[in-house]
């Protein structure tokens, strides 16, 4: 039997040291403290269990050589001094351990000092506030396209039409981005590691100095109030390049799920959607619907589309319709007004949107 340890005595029993020694790394949760515990090479380690980064549980992540990678997003920390596995000057709180009667004992009066990453908020975490002015109309081209040597797209140039019409006879503000000239990761399913672990703004944002999606986030949370997308249809769906954006999106809606906070207010969606393919209404039905839980609200008759059907190959032909045909740009100028008539109703009303009630669409629908 283990000799008892005074109930004054600053030790506490993790456990057996045989069944202990069994597992590299783990977590144990020791006087309500969670702790990554590992045993490499017959020697025990204990740090404290939760990443500096946005929380991730260290004991269960991966042990790779003497640092503990954390699960979530690959910050690591040595596992018996808690120092950062990558050299950074921060470090989690590492604590004593001793063997003694076949039992593995922590104390945690002596645990090393915490160094917390000293870092500002990122630009895009601040708090979404519209700043006064006149309507802003963010315009959203996904055609993909060899920059180089760019070619006439039919989605775009529409867009473009419908830009120029806000700017010279709305009086609004515009800006565009051409997704093709911007280089961005796809979306890499945190969230499918643990719901907190997708954050705001997006984490591939955060850790990547080489992704190039900020101007995108930035000017659909805190600058737009009408938002254009316009897209080709690529076998009877939006373009790759839209989908792509979609994913990365994810981190907007799931803060209604995880946070109860609504990153779009008062903002307007519409659609342009062209291409040689058919199946209008189904790209159009997905967009409306990725945008509404997104929380965007739309215009009566949210869309202008052009399609010369499933069978019209002949793309010059399509082009040449597109270029020319007036109506279409008559309804791509009509589209933005009812867009921002639509946002400035939004924007002037006493109401303005009601909070969600907590945990979003998504929690509410499982529990129907």
């Amino acid at each position: 039997m283990p000799r008892p340890t005074p109930t004054d005595s600053p030790w506490h029993r993790v456990g057996p040291l045989n069944e202990l020694a069994q597992r590299e790394l783990c977590t144990v949760t020791i006087a309500g403290k969670a702790l990554a515990l590992t045993c490499k090479d017959g020697k025990f380690g204990a740090i404290a269990g939760r990443c500096l980064h946005v929380g991730g549980p260290l004991g269960e992540g991966k042990l790779t050589g003497e640092n503990i990678v954390c699960p979530w997003h690959g910050w690591s920390f040595n596992r018996c001094n808690g120092q950062s596995g990558k050299g950074y000057p921060i470090a989690v709180a590492a604590y004593e351990l001793k063997e003694e009667d076949g039992a593995l004992w922590i104390r945690f009066d002596t645990a090393t000092a915490v160094k917390a990453p000293q870092r500002e908020p990122h630009r895009l975490a601040r708090p979404v506030k519209r700043e006064t002015g006149p309507v802003r109309v963010f315009g959203l081209s996904t055609t993909g396209m060899d920059t180089e040597s760019p070619r006439y797209s039919t989605s775009e140039d529409l867009l473009v039409e419908a830009l120029a019409h806000a700017h010279d006879a709305l009086g609004c503000e515009t800006r565009l981005i051409k997704l093709a000239e911007v280089k961005f990761k796809h979306c890499e399913g945190y969230y499918s590691k643990a719901a907190p672990a997708c954050t705001w703004p997006c984490t591939l944002t955060q850790m990547d100095d080489e992704d190039e999606l900020e101007p995108v986030y930035e000017a659909l949370v805190h600058w737009a109030d009408v938002v254009l997308v316009a897209t080709p249809i690529r076998w009877g769906a939006a373009s790759s390049l839209y989908f792509k954006l979609a994913e990365r999106l994810n981190c907007v809606q799931n803060q209604v799920t995880l946070n109860d906070r609504m990153l779009i207010q008062n903002k307007v969606a519409s659609f342009i959607i062209t291409g040689g393919q058919d199946n209008v209404q189904g790209v159009a039905g997905q967009m409306l619907a990725f945008f509404s839980e997104l929380g965007f609200t739309f215009p009566q008759f949210p869309f202008v589309a052009h399609s010369r059907g499933w069978t019209a190959e002949d793309m010059e032909n399509n082009v040449r319709f597109v270029q020319t045909d007036v109506h279409l740009r008559e309804g791509t100028r009509e589209l933005i007004t009812r867009a921002v008539e639509t946002a400035r109703v939004s924007l002037t009303s006493d109401k303005g949107v009601k909070k969600v009630a907590r945990g979003g669409r998504k929690a509410s629908s499982k529990a129907l």
